[in-house]
């Protein structure tokens, strides 16, 4: 991925290859933003949008909203609510994570789930 605006517009543009639906405009009115407001974001030509705007981007494009938020150098503020909570455990935790490979956090992840501890 290359940055932010580009992967939205590429993301929209392979929708767009479906569905008509998916022109710049048309995706700029569904999330309740200008098009060239929109055209500047895919372009970078101005910092990543707020929160809820890349969270209705991410719902109008089928992306995940987290992803989106991470390459904007965002939070989600439900998350930040949790980390903040138990500031010391929660930085403690991710740094400790920070170089585990991905299948065995998931399976950190399934065990928290299913309260199989």
């Amino acid at each position: 991925m290359n940055g932010l605006g580009p992967y939205i517009r590429q993301q929209r543009e392979q929708l767009r290859q479906h569905d008509n639906g998916y022109s710049l405009r048309q995706v700029a009115e569904r999330v309740g933003i200008q098009p060239t407001y929109l055209s500047k974001i895919e372009r970078e030509e101005l910092p990543p949008p707020s929160e809820d705007t890349l969270k209705r981007l991410a719902q109008e494009l089928k992306l995940d909203p987290d992803v989106l938020l991470a390459m904007a150098g965002k939070v989600s503020s439900d998350l930040r609510a949790i980390i903040c909570q138990r500031p010391q455990l929660f930085s403690q935790l991710l740094r400790q994570l920070k170089d585990t490979p991905d299948h065995a956090v998931l399976r950190i992840v399934r065990e928290v789930s299913d309260g199989d501890w």
